[in-house]
């Protein structure tokens, strides 16, 4: 049980044992491609524990992101998934194919993603932590000076501003938009191969995003 839990009163009738999930919604693409969510905000009687239930369809992907405040399973309920995660220790890219009954777990912090490898994929996440943060790839991009991303890595400043210029009204959270040219899922054993890449959080309502300061 979680700390703020430890002095909770059960005889008082603002607590609560029940949630439907459907109800708080965190993110909608569209109607194949949306997150619901569950937090100790939603459902009072939960300790240290949160999640979200993730549908999507082939090829879509939940941007690349991390939580620093939490770990993460991932459970596959139906269809299935590449859970795709860089570990910091070996510097590597890897990927783990889920179906059905399968879990792929990613430690507190680690940078990962998730792409559905058919249509109607249904993913439950997990967290070890009654609000996870979110940390999402786009608003990295979208809010470091262009400036610094083209001088650190030797970048053209135009081209820069030109490709990222999408990001800037908007989190992606589930990718990529439906205005995006359509591409292939990438096959999994280009998904495997392993990357050099080094390595503003956020809390929902179920409403909207906020930023902790």
């Amino acid at each position: 049980m979680g700390k703020d839990n430890e002095y909770m009163d059960y005889t008082k009738a603002n607590v609560h044992y029940f949630s439907d999930v459907n109800k708080n919604r965190l993110f909608t693409r569209d109607n194949q491609n949306y997150i619901n969510r569950l937090g100790r905000d939603v459902l009072n009687t939960l300790g240290n524990v949160s999640l979200l239930d993730i549908f999507l369809s082939k090829g879509k992907t939940v941007e690349p992101h991390y939580h620093q405040n939490a770990a993460e399973l991932v459970y596959a309920i139906q269809g299935s998934a590449h859970v795709s995660l860089i570990n910091p220790f070996t510097n590597n890219v890897e990927t783990i194919s889920i179906t059905p009954g399968q879990v792929a777990n990613i430690p507190q912090g680690w940078w990962h993603w998730e792409t559905a490898a058919e249509d109607e994929t249904h993913l439950l996440t997990i967290f070890d932590a009654p609000y996870p943060e979110y940390i999402f790839g786009s608003d990295i991009l979208a809010r470091t000076p262009v400036e610094v991303l083209a001088q650190t890595y030797c970048l053209d400043k135009k081209k820069l501003q030109e490709t990222l210029r999408p990001l800037h009204n908007q989190t992606i959270v589930i990718g990529p938009p439906d205005e995006c040219n359509q591409r292939p899922v990438p096959e999994e054993s280009a998904m495997n191969q392993e990357s050099n890449t080094s390595h503003s959080a956020y809390y929902t309502d179920g409403q909207q995003y906020y930023r902790f300061k």
